[in-house]
C-alpha cells in the first residue's frame, strides 16, 4: 500500500518540527575469544554442528575486571568522541541490558557518573534482545517533545554470567559486548522516522532469567525441572517460530508509519540471534539476504547489545551512506519485539563543530575525575565507618 503524499510527509516530519539523529557510534567487546572448538571441552557438541545450525564460530567473554557497565563505558565514550559532545552536554543516558551488575544501582548510573554526565538522568531498560531500539525509541520521544536535546543508548551485556554452561542449547550462542549511540536534536529532517514496539507476555515461560522475588520459586514443576534461579532457560524451537514470524510484520508495519517500502531500504540491521533466522527473514520479505547485516559468525548473540555492534561495523565496513534508510529489528525475552526506520545522516549543523581538540581533552579530564573522585569518595567513607567504630569503642570502655 502507498501512503498518500501527505500522510507520508506527517509521518516524516512528525508535528514538532525536531528530529533525533545519531551523530556518534561505538563498541566495545572483551579480548577473550571462546571458540566452537573450546566449547567441546565445557558441553556435549562440536564446532559443524554449532556452525550449521547456528552460523556462529566464535564469541567473546568478559573477564572477571569486565562488566556490563564497564563495556558499556567504553562504547559510550567511543561514541561520544565521534559526536564531539562533552559529558556535561547528556541530558539522559539509556542502557538497555538483561545482565546488570546489580537489580540497582542501575547500569545507566555507574555508566553517567563515570562519563562525569553531571546534568544526566539515567535509567536501564528491560526488553531483553529488543532492548535497544526500545532505548533508541524512548530517546527519540524524549528528543522530539522538546524535553531533551542530547541522549545516549547503550546496549551492553555481559551474557556469559547467566548462562548455564551445562545447557548446550544456550551456552553455545551467547556473548559479551556492548554497543551505543548518541542522539540529538536537529531542525534537520531524517534521523527516527519510525517506530513499532510490540509485547507479548504469555510467552514468558518460553525465554527466561528466574532471579528474586520470582513466583517460579513456589512452582513445584518449575523447582522439579532442570532450570535454575538466575540462569537463561529457553525453548529454542518456538522462539525460532516467534522471531522468523515477527521480524517480517514489524519491518513492514515501520516502513509503513514511516512512508517507505522495502525498495527504499538501503540496510537492514537485525538482532543478531541466529544465521538461520536472518535467512529466513530475508527470504520472506523477498530481499537479498546481502542486505541484512551479520557478524553472528564472530560474535554470537550479545542480546540488547547486537544491534548497535553490527551498526557500528557496518559503518566502518562503509556499507551506510549519507541518507540511507536502515532498518533495526529486534526480538527476545518478554516476548518483546520491535522494528525502526532510521535516515542515515549527521546534520551539517552538527558535524561541523566535530574533532575539537579542546573538547576531546576536556572529555578525558571528565573521565579522569571522575574516576579518581568515585575513588575518594569511597575512601572518605571507609574511613568515617572506621573511625565511628573507634569512637564507638572508646564511648563503651568509658
Amino acid at each position: 500500500m502507498v501512503m498518500p503524499k501527505s500522510e507520508r510527509d506527517l509521518a516524516r516530519n512528525g508535528d514538532g518540527g525536531i528530529y533525533a539523529h545519531v551523530v556518534g557510534w561505538g563498541m566495545a567487546v572483551p579480548d577473550m575469544i571462546l571458540t566452537n572448538h573450546d566449547l567441546e571441552a565445557i558441553v556435549e557438541t562440536s564446532d559443524e554442528w554449532i556452525r550449521t545450525r547456528t552460523g556462529i564460530t566464535e564469541r567473546r567473554i568478559a573477564s572477571e575486571r569486565e562488566s556490563t557497565a564497564s563495556l558499556g563505558l567504553r562504547a559510550a565514550q567511543r561514541a561520544l568522541d565521534i559526536a564531539d559532545v562533552l559529558p556535561t552536554e547528556i541530558d539522559l543516558i539509556i542502557v538497555a541490558t538483561s545482565t546488570p551488575e546489580n537489580i540497582f544501582p542501575s547500569a545507566a548510573s555507574l555508566i553517567q557518573h563515570r562519563l562525569g554526565a553531571v546534568k544526566a538522568g539515567a535509567f536501564d531498560l528491560s526488553a531483553a534482545c529488543s532492548g535497544f531500539v526500545y532505548g533508541v525509541e524512548m530517546a527519540n520521544q524524549a528528543i522530539r517533545s522538546g524535553s531533551i536535546t542530547t541522549a545516549v543508548v547503550i546496549g551492553s551485556e555481559t551474557m556469559s554470567r547467566i548462562l548455564d554452561w551445562q545447557d548446550r542449547s544456550t551456552c553455545i550462542l551467547f556473548g559479551d559486548g556492548a554497543g551505543a549511540v548518541v542522539l540529538r536534536a536537529s531542525n534537520t529532517p531524517g534521523g527516527v522516522l519510525s517506530a513499532v514496539l510490540r509485547s507479548d507476555g504469555s510467552g514468558a515461560d518460553m525465554l527466561s532469567i528466574p532471579t528474586v522475588g520470582s513466583e517460579d520459586l513456589s512452582n513445584s514443576y518449575f523447582l522439579a525441572s532442570e532450570h535454575r534461579m538466575f540462569k537463561m532457560y529457553m525453548n529454542g524451537s518456538e522462539v525460532f517460530k516467534f522471531a522468523t514470524r515477527v521480524i517480517g510484520e514489524s519491518i513492514l508495519e515501520a516502513l509503513h508509519k514511516a512512508g517507505l517500502t522495502l525498495n527504499d531500504v538501503s540496510l537492514v540491521v537485525p538482532h543478531q540471534a541466529n544465521a538461520r533466522i536472518i535467512q529466513s527473514a530475508a527470504r520472506a520479505l523477498k530481499l537479498d539476504v546481502d542486505r541484512f547485516v551479520s557478524n553472528l559468525d564472530r560474535y554470537g548473540n550479545t542480546s540488547a547489545a547486537s544491534i548497535p555492534i553490527a551498526l557500528c561495523e557496518a559503518i566502518e565496513q562503509g556499507r551506510i551512506k549519507e541518507n540511507d534508510n536502515l532498518v533495526f529489528v529486534g526480538f527476545g525475552g518478554g516476548l518483546t519485539w520491535a522494528a525502526m526506520v532510521l535516515q542515515w545522516g549527521v546534520p551539517p549543523a552538527i558535524e561541523g563543530f566535530a574533532g575539537s581538540r579542546i573538547k576531546r581533552q576536556r572529555r578525558r579530564a571528565s573521565y579522569f575525575l571522575a574516576r579518581w573522585g568515585m575513588r575518594l569518595q569511597r575512601w572518605g567513607r571507609t574511613i568515617n565507618r572506621f573511625t565511628n567504630r573507634l569512637l564507638g569503642r572508646s564511648e563503651q570502655k568509658d
